[in-house]
């Protein structure tokens, strides 16, 4: 999904945790967005879903001081907060089939101008399945995608249609890259911040799909 340099993907991070409100239930996908639970202000309460069978997910441990039987559904070692509980898949999933997650935050390797979202299939490259991004993608309330904005052949991930295989359609909401932050609004995609130190003019050429700007000065980020 590209590289980022550290500043850049530590700004991009925590201009995403915007999104977190106070009593929201959350699920952080795998990769960029899990970094999300370490940079959350402790003065807000959420509650944090993985769908390996925890909800009260807390900030992720350094292997040596882990306990090795808590892990998140990406394998990297978690801790818990008070009231956390496990359980086991089928309650997982009907959290997130019930419509109770407010906000899942995923990575991308495409996204559509009409919000459909590629995450978990490039051909030629094995893949395990699309697992339950295809969940989280269609029962969240609000879809949040974090990426590189290009990948690393230079080609961008915002794209007028997906070529990749879609993990879900019509199902984006805001994407959030090292360049721009961009709102799908009925199929439309509209700039509404770009990161400094970049143009609204690059965004538009690093950009596939067409892009609505605002009359107004677009602010940074």
């Amino acid at each position: 999904m590209g590289f980022l340099d550290v500043d850049v993907r530590e700004r991009m991070i925590r201009t995403a945790t915007r999104e977190i409100e106070a009593g929201m239930t959350i699920n952080l996908g795998i990769g960029l967005p899990t970094k999300l639970v370490n940079y959350l202000d402790p003065r807000i309460s959420v509650c944090l879903h993985s769908e390996n069978g925890i909800t009260g997910v807390g900030p992720g441990v350094e292997p040596d001081l882990a306990d090795r039987n808590l892990i998140d559904a990406g394998g990297a070692y978690v801790s818990t907060l008070p009231g956390a509980a496990f359980f086991d898949s089928a309650v997982s999933f009907a959290i997130i089939r019930g419509g109770r997650l407010d906000l899942t935050v995923l990575g991308a390797f495409e996204v559509a101008m009409n919000g459909d979202l590629a995450n978990w299939m490039v051909p030629g490259i094995f893949a395990v399945g699309v697992g339950g991004g295809m969940e989280l993608a269609q029962k969240a309330r609000r879809v949040v995608i974090m990426m590189t904005h290009l990948d690393r052949h230079g080609n961008s991930k915002i794209v007028p249609a997906c070529t990749l295989p879609i993990t879900a359609a019509a199902c984006v909401d805001r994407i959030y890259t090292d360049m721009a932050i961009i709102d799908v609004v009925d199929q439309v995609l509209i700039l509404r911040e770009v990161a400094k130190g970049i143009s609204v003019e690059e965004v538009i050429d690093a950009t596939a799909a067409p892009l609505q700007i605002p009359d107004n000065p677009v602010p940074k980020f």
